[in-house]
């Protein structure tokens, strides 16, 4: 597994919260267990306790994203070496029983948690991979869908640094709102040049008698 994967921990749980809608998913223990996917092992660490708790690191990452989304690297950077801090975890090299083409083992970083509870192990999951992704990558490269009102998170790999949406549906409905919005400022000016127009066809009039 390597540690690119893991900012996605990190993405997917900031998501399970959409402020502007006032809606929140993480409400019950299963939906703790279910942000750890295929990790069903340290999903099973997970109690209603951890609901809270999660809730408290989501907060924490959110923040990250919004400090990045501003430009304010120092802030992104700060706090999350605050999360990393206070959420330590191994990077081990692994093989499990994966093999290449040669027969040989697969060697990886990995990431060993050593957690208290499932939100610990989590939260230094999520953070490191983060982490990551921002030292490889750039902190611009942590963004919040710019399609109002979702500010979803999202993790920029274009090539160009383009990406300003969480997905391609919330893209759609941007450039679509976009549309329409040119549309009505064309008619708008063309009823205002209309009606200018008018105006100023009785004066005409007036100064030909």
């Amino acid at each position: 597994m390597e540690l690119a994967y893991y900012s996605d921990y990190a993405v997917r749980l900031v998501n399970t919260e959409e402020p502007a809608r006032n809606k929140d998913v993480l409400t019950s223990v299963e939906a703790v267990r279910d942000l750890f996917g295929a990790n069903r092992q340290a999903a099973r660490r997970a109690t209603d306790a951890d609901v809270t708790r999660f809730r408290s690191v989501r907060a924490r990452l959110r923040a990250v994203f919004e400090a990045a989304d501003t430009g304010d690297e120092t802030l992104a950077v700060d706090l999350l070496n605050s999360l990393l801090l206070e959420f330590p975890v191994s990077p081990q090299i692994s093989g499990h029983d994966t093999r290449d083409a040669d027969g040989k083992p697969d060697w990886h970083m990995h990431l060993a948690d050593h957690p208290s509870n499932a939100t610990a192990g989590y939260a230094a999951i999520a953070a490191m991979g983060l982490a990551f992704h921002l030292t490889s990558y750039g902190v611009d490269r942590l963004g919040l869908c710019e399609a109002a009102p979702c500010r979803n998170a999202y993790l920029d790999t274009s090539t160009n640094r383009s990406r300003r949406y969480c997905s391609d549906r919330c893209a759609t409905r941007a450039n679509v709102a976009a549309y329409r919005a040119r549309k009505r400022l064309e008619t708008e000016r063309a009823a205002d040049t209309g009606r200018s127009a008018e105006t100023a066809q009785p004066s005409t009039a007036r100064a030909e008698r």
